[in-house]
């Protein structure tokens, strides 16, 4: 039977990283228990059994151990999480545009498979960077038309703009998630609006500083001040 809904699987804690907080108010207290990882945009899963663990070059983590915070970085790229609907299992993976296309919620799914089924478990979709603003080239937009078998408005609902979200929806749903949960906002322009400060943005984005910095080359990059998203399974 179906979970309706993130906020009822048992035993996990998860969130999404802001400007505010990096690293969301609920997983906190896990930090030091994350594996060390380099994300590279690939596709390869590693499973995690260990805290700490040392997992080299990957953008996906798999664990079904409890106290083991799983955790990526994202700017601007798809934060997705994954959970067994009973919170037994769990797993995050990065996903820009280059990880879409090459497969990396598909290598995901592959491992879970490998011991269990798929429709016993949910994904959601993180803050990322949204079709209002994802303008890339007509070259990109026609890898994408040529590498998936979508509708063209599903890719491409705008001009030279992609949809990441709706792409990473549709393929979730294709591969037979029990739910797949949209819970993105967009990081490009997305403003806080409890902040003072005028166009105070609510999260990191990679595209918005490279726009201003081209305008402003004085300005500040972004290193080190990426989102976390994640989960835990908790004892």
């Amino acid at each position: 039977m179906t979970i309706l809904g993130w906020r009822n699987i048992p035993n996990i804690r998860y969130g999404f990283g802001q400007k505010t907080a990096l690293m969301p108010v609920a997983l906190s207290p896990y930090r030091e228990t994350m594996p060390e990882k380099k994300q590279v945009h690939g596709i390869r899963v590693v499973d995690v059994t260990i805290p700490n663990q040392e997992c080299g070059e990957c953008d996906a983590l798999y664990t079904s151990q409890p106290n083991i915070l799983l955790t990526i970085l994202t700017a601007d790229c798809l934060p997705v999480i994954f959970s067994r609907q009973d919170g037994k299992a769990i797993a995050v993976a990065h996903a820009g545009w280059r990880g879409l296309i090459d497969g990396v919620l598909e290598q995901v799914a592959k491992r879970i498979s490998q011991d269990d089924d798929i429709s016993q478990w949910m994904a959601a979709i993180g803050p990322s960077a949204g079709a209002c603003c994802y303008e890339v080239d007509e070259r990109l937009v026609e890898r994408f038309h040529q590498a998936l078998p979508y509708e063209s408005a599903l890719i491409s609902p705008r001009f030279r703009h992609l949809d990441l979200v709706a792409i990473a929806q549709a393929k979730l749903r294709g591969i037979g998630f029990a739910h797949v949960e949209n819970l993105s906002e967009c990081t490009i322009c997305t403003q806080e609006h409890q902040h003072e400060a005028i166009n105070y943005f609510r999260y990191t984005s990679f595209r918005r500083n490279a726009h201003r910095r081209e305008r402003e080359p004085e300005h500040h990059g972004i290193k080190g001040r990426n989102q976390y998203s994640g989960l835990i399974i908790l004892p």
